[in-house]
């Protein structure tokens, strides 16, 4: 396993493309999640995105705290509902968050690792890591949900803005 690089705005092209589809688990997709894995927990991330990492892959990972991380190959969110507002901030926009409104509960499906369907359903903060990070699959950042830009707020570092 091995720490990535965190593609950051304004200069990496890869978080505005729409990703490819994953076409086979092989031993690189492998290589490719573990070392986002570790990336995500080495950055404190709750979640991360194959194109924050510089790949044009549609995988994410999520984990929340104290529970087992969730890979998902090909995801696609399948219901939302509800809506609230939430601070979010972005590992690939380092030090800004802002309040935006996302779903109260979310079911995506996809892939495990190992290539088996799996169907998630999460509310609150795992309703919006998984919205957070298929959007990043799409080339849409949080930023992008902003009514008004101005709303992008500085935040320092002891502030815990919800790293996705």
């Amino acid at each position: 396993m091995a720490v990535r690089r965190i593609c950051c705005l304004p200069g990496d092209a890869v978080l505005r493309q729409k990703a490819r589809r994953v076409p086979a688990f092989d031993s690189s997709l492998q290589q490719l999640i573990d070392d986002m894995l570790e990336t995500m927990q080495q950055s404190g991330g709750v979640g991360l995105a194959a194109p924050q990492v510089g790949v044009s892959l549609r995988l994410v990972v999520i984990q929340m705290p104290d529970e087992e991380p969730i890979v998902l190959v090909n995801p696609e969110i399948v219901k939302r509902s509800g809506e609230r507002e939430v601070v979010e901030g972005c590992l690939s926009i380092p030090g800004y968050a802002a309040r935006i409104k996302r779903a109260i509960s979310v079911t995506a499906k996809g892939r495990d690792r190992s290539g088996k369907e799996i169907r998630i359903k999460g509310e609150d903060l795992m309703a919006q890591a998984l919205e957070h990070e298929i959007d990043h699959l799409d080339g849409i950042l949080y930023i992008d949900h902003l009514a008004n830009p101005d709303d992008l707020q500085r935040v320092v570092p002891e502030d815990d803005a919800g790293g996705m």
